[in-house]
């Protein structure tokens, strides 16, 4: 297994900022190429040194993944491996407890303490920001990468507190995230994908493997098959 975690050293030299680490959160049940071209873009896009995609073990916000955490995390593991500047930390699944990403957050800064932080999530994700845990320690402890399709006004949805927050923090310079370990935001056009874990998964429970190649690695797409995930009468015991 490769967790980040290891590969995590201090900068000797608080005067100078290492490239940003993006850090992509989610279940990944399963993951596919969304999830991996939208890392891929915004490092690239942001000039990152690499994007920690970080399976949610046990989330807070919503259902239960169908397949564990385990093997959502081995299929992460298989999946980053077709693609340098990505790579997959297991400090969620691995530590007890609900998955919150202020506490990830926190674990990262101690490890990496001259590094700024920057947070990739989608805009759906951003409205509803002020239900996560310790939200604004969330918004201190990390830049905010919000992500749509092009054109979006991301905006447009924000009220009440998030919008004083949006209001304070909002950049148009990616530079500004390099400066300092977090707390501005930035907006990120990518290229829309047009893939559902939901539909990979309905096309699986149906016996109907074939439809989904192609939208995932080839290598999850077979660890799938072996482990029988998704399938009618499984679970994610």
């Amino acid at each position: 297994m490769h967790d980040a975690r290891r590969d995590a050293q201090p900068y000797g030299d608080a005067s100078r900022m290492s490239r940003p680490l993006g850090i992509l959160g989610g279940t990944f049940d399963p993951i596919h190429y969304g999830h991996l071209e939208l890392a891929r873009e915004v490092r690239a896009a942001l000039r990152l040194e690499q994007v920690l995609l970080i399976p949610a073990g046990d989330p807070p916000h919503r259902a239960a993944p169908l397949a564990s955490a385990r093997d959502r995390l081995s299929m992460v593991e298989l999946a980053v491996e077709e693609s340098p500047g990505l790579a997959v930390d297991a400090r969620e699944v691995d530590r007890p407890g609900l998955s919150y990403t202020v506490r990830t957050l926190e674990e990262l800064h101690l490890e990496r303490p001259f590094q700024a932080l920057a947070l990739i999530v989608g805009a759906d994700a951003l409205l509803g920001l002020t239900t996560w845990h310790r939200w604004r320690d969330v918004l201190d402890l990390a830049h905010l990468v919000v992500v749509a399709r092009p054109g979006t006004d991301i905006a447009a949805g924000l009220s009440g507190e998030l919008w004083n927050e949006w209001k304070r923090r909002i950049t148009e310079n990616p530079r500004a995230l390099e400066s300092v370990p977090g707390g501005s935001i930035f907006t990120q056009a990518i290229t829309p994908h047009a893939i559902s874990a939901s539909a990979i998964r309905t096309a699986i429970a149906a016996g109907k493997p074939e439809k989904v190649r192609g939208l995932l690695p080839a290598a999850v797409l077979a660890y799938i098959g072996r482990h029988h995930l998704y399938r009618p009468g499984t679970d994610a015991s």
